[in-house]
C-alpha cells in the first residue's frame, strides 16, 4: 500500500531543520500565548505549561486562572491573571469576557488542563470553541469536556489536540468514526487510521502509543520514536507544540513535528 503520507523522524534528525534555523530573533517576533487552566484544588498544568512555553522560546505568555486561586497563587506565578470562578472553585461561565479579551491579545490559546469537572466550565469552554477563531491547543482534561459531544471540536479548523490514546479512542468512538482506534492495533494500522481521521476532520492530532509520538495533520502522519518511555508528557508537549505552531502559521504539520525534536 502506498503510504507517502507517512514520515518518520528521530530526535537527532529533524525532518524540517530549516524551522530550527529560522527561530525568531527577539521576543517581539516570538509570539504571544495565552495559557488557561486550573481550579481551586490544582494549578500544576497551567504552571507547567507556562514554564515549558518559556523554554520553547515564546515571546510573551500570560496565564488565566480562576480567581479562587488568587490567594493561593498570589505572586508565585508572575504571569497569572484571574477570572470569575464558581463556588466550587472552577471557571465560571461569566469568565467568558475576560477569556475572550485575553484570547484577542494572543496569537494562540492553550487550554492546559486542571479544569476539574464543572458544568459552568463546560459551557465556558464550548463558547470559547465557537467564538474564538484562531489557534487553539487543548490537552489533559480540557479534551475530556468534549469526549461525549466531539463534533464541534473535531470540525473546528485551527485546532490541535494533544491527547492520550484512550482520549483519542473515546473521541473517535463518540464521533462515529468508522475505523476504531484499539490498543492492540499495530503501528501501520494506527498510521492508516490517523491518516483517515485527519483527512475527515480538520484538527491536528498529537498522541503517544507503541513507543512513538504521532503527529497527524490533514492526512499527513509523522512518527517520532521515543528512546525512553514517558508517563507525563501531554502538558509539556502541548506547550512546545503551541509555541512552535504560532511561530510558524501555515506550517502546522512541520511546526508540530519540529516541536517534538526541539523538546527532546
Amino acid at each position: 500500500m502506498d503510504r507517502t503520507y507517512w514520515q518518520r523522524q528521530t530526535p537527532d534528525k529533524p525532518l524540517f531543520p530549516d524551522l530550527l534555523w529560522s527561530r525568531p530573533e527577539n521576543k517581539r517576533q516570538a509570539g504571544k500565548l495565552l495559557i488557561v487552566g486550573g481550579n481551586l484544588h490544582g494549578f500544576a498544568a497551567p504552571a507547567t505549561a507556562y514554564s515549558e512555553a518559556l523554554k520553547a522560546g515564546i515571546g510573551t505568555a500570560r496565564v488565566l486562572l480562576p480567581d479562587s486561586l488568587q490567594k493561593t497563587v498570589g505572586r508565585v506565578l508572575e504571569a497569572g491573571e484571574y477570572a470569575p470562578s464558581t463556588p466550587s472553585g472552577s471557571f465560571a461561565r461569566s469568565a467568558l469576557a475576560e477569556l475572550m479579551a485575553m484570547a484577542g491579545w494572543a496569537d494562540g490559546v492553550l487550554l492546559a488542563g486542571d479544569f476539574g469537572r464543572n458544568s459552568e466550565t463546560a459551557i465556558l469552554l464550548e463558547q470559547l470553541l465557537t467564538k474564538y477563531g484562531d489557534q487553539l491547543t487543548l490537552t489533559n482534561d480540557a479534551v475530556d469536556y468534549f469526549a461525549k459531544t466531539p463534533d464541534d471540536l473535531l470540525k473546528r479548523p485551527e485546532t490541535t489536540l494533544v491527547l492520550s490514546f484512550s482520549q483519542l479512542q473515546q473521541l473517535a468512538t463518540s464521533a462515529g468514526f468508522t475505523s476504531p482506534f484499539t490498543f492492540n492495533m499495530d503501528l501501520l494500522r494506527l498510521v492508516e487510521s490517523l491518516h483517515e481521521f485527519t483527512e475527515k476532520y480538520p484538527v491536528a492530532i498529537i498522541t503517544k502509543h507503541l513507543q512513538n509520538i504521532f503527529v497527524a495533520v490533514g492526512g499527513q502522519v509523522n512518527t517520532t520514536k521515543l528512546t525512553t518511555d514517558i508517563d507525563t508528557w501531554r502538558v509539556e508537549t502541548a506547550a512546545h507544540a503551541a509555541v512552535w505552531w504560532l511561530q510558524n502559521p501555515g506550517k502546522t504539520f512541520e511546526a508540530l513535528m519540529t516541536s517534538l525534536v526541539e523538546k527532546s
